[in-house]
């Protein structure tokens, strides 16, 4: 090529360089945020990863689920702040996991509640009103009993509407509710009256608050009760799936006296039709969410998240085996194996992610704080677990990521378990022998965590048996061994 050939050559390829790297500019420009978005993020209650037809559900359908799937990104790898209600929320509202957040496990508090976090705990409600957000709560709390200072209108939340206590959340027709400090007896629930099926309730003001706000930034924390423990659901729902699940199966609950309605789980002679209609109406209330965020006019400047606080359960005539609630993964509810932690996550926030994309980031509970720190342009704590996945959802290359994941569980004989990397390592019976041998998973080639290989890599071995000691620190609330609390039955 003669001098003045290359000599345009290289002009050419310049000027073509320098339009493809403003191209990625401008587009990268486009999804700059521009104003504080609102924020809504709805949890299910022991959804399993397999609960949802976008990933994978075969017996039912979740339309609206995959609606919200298909205009934004849907996790193939996110993970669960525990395997129990209580930590996973504490994971969730304090941004670091349950070796360093404060509430560890499920203790229950008489009458009604559960132990709370401490006053001087900084959540994530917290530091989006500080950023000038309002923010409400509807659906089931678990971080505090009535009053404490772990009631969520001492952390953060301007509004707070449905059931402090999640003993009492396993009943679907309760006696009241909670509206901020204020106990809503519940009249068309009296005795075994069924006049008020709670979620119903809790929804409508869920629509409410949207309306009151739709002209100031929120965030609307949405967790739900359903499809926890009671399998009940409204007639006209258990209408549309009665027969369609052979063979049923039922279940004797406690239908009277003095336990009834207290926590225990009623009868359910249909439980697999009870199941389906009670993940259709969480379905139905999802698309009403989008649907409302649409009819006011604040689609593109709300992000959407919708997951699960952990496992399914097996609770009340539940059958995650019969509905294949796992799909691939291990273990259900209470196991720190990948059924009991790895849960579904979709996040939605048109023109800023993508739609319909896929991505098998490995992310946690305790990352959603940074996040959405980043999002509203607020400062986070120095002593957070959690790394913002802002990156990965804006299609970023520069997404930071975990050196590991830690969980640690109180019950059942004391569970540890760590992921780093495709490496996984649980241990169980910890109480008994904190000696106890790890088992080692290569999640990339054995999802159903099958094949325990610790006998051929005694270096991850090691490795892992350092994480799990320093992971931590100590608690004197929620001790390995103390045995003074209650579980979430």
């Amino acid at each position: 090529m003669h001098s003045k050939q290359l000599s345009l050559f290289i002009t050419v390829f310049s000027l073509l360089l320098g339009l493809s790297c403003k191209d990625k500019e401008s587009k990268i420009a486009e999804k700059e945020i521009t104003s504080s978005p609102n924020i809504i993020y709805i949890l299910a209650d022991d959804l399993g990863y397999a609960d949802l037809s976008s990933y994978g559900q075969k017996k039912f359908t979740t339309p609206n689920i995959d609606r919200l799937a298909k205009q934004g990104m849907l996790f193939t790898q996110h993970y669960s702040g525990s395997t129990v209600c209580a930590p996973s929320r504490s994971a969730l509202m304090t941004g670091m996991h349950t070796g360093h957040t404060v509430v560890r496990g499920n203790k229950e508090i008489q009458p009604e509640g559960q132990h709370p976090i401490p006053e001087s705990t900084y959540t994530i409600a917290e530091a989006l009103k500080k950023a000038g957000y309002t923010t409400g709560a509807f659906g089931k709390w678990g971080l505090g009993f009535p009053g404490s200072e772990g009631d969520p209108n001492n952390q953060g939340f301007d509004t707070f509407f449905g059931y402090n206590c999640q003993r009492l959340g396993h009943n679907y027709y309760p006696n009241h509710l909670w509206s901020n400090r204020d106990s809503i007896v519940l009249a068309g629930n009296r005795g075994k009256e069924d006049g008020v099926y709670a979620p119903e309730l809790i929804h409508t003001k869920t629509l409410k608050f949207l309306e009151d706000n739709r002209n100031n930034p929120f965030f609307l924390y949405v967790p739900s009760i359903i499809p926890h423990a009671e399998l009940a659901a409204p007639e006209s729902y258990m209408m549309k799936h009665r027969g369609k699940y052979p063979p049923e199966k039922a279940y004797k609950g406690v239908d009277d006296g003095s336990a009834f309605n207290q926590g225990p789980y009623r009868s359910q002679k249909e439980t697999h039709a009870a199941f389906a209609a009670m993940v259709q109406l969480l379905d139905n209330q999802v698309g009403e969410i989008i649907d409302k965020v649409e009819e006011l006019g604040i689609a593109d400047n709300t992000l959407i998240v919708f997951t699960s606080d952990n496992g399914p359960h097996e609770e009340g005539g539940a059958d995650p085996e019969y509905f294949d609630s796992n799909g691939p993964l291990k273990g259900v509810k209470r196991d720190l194996y990948e059924g009991g932690i790895r849960v579904p996550m979709i996040v939605s926030w048109p023109g800023k992610i993508a739609s319909n994309t896929r991505t098998d980031h490995v992310s946690a509970f305790w990352d959603v704080f940074p996040t959405v720190s980043e999002i509203a342009g607020v400062d986070v704590p120095d002593n957070l677990d959690g790394i913002s996945f802002l990156p990965t959802l804006l299609g970023d290359d520069k997404q930071l990521n975990h050196e590991y994941l830690y969980w640690e569980f109180h019950e059942r004989g004391g569970r540890q378990a760590v992921r780093k990397g495709n490496w996984k390592a649980v241990k169980y019976n910890v109480l008994k022998n904190p000696d106890a041998p790890i088992e080692l998973y290569n999640l990339m080639e054995d999802i159903g965590e099958e094949n325990n290989i610790a006998a051929k890599y005694p270096d991850i071995i090691v490795e892992m048996e350092t994480i799990l000691k320093e992971a931590r620190t100590p608690s004197e609330i929620f001790t390995f061994g103390d045995g003074t609390y209650l579980s979430d039955k």
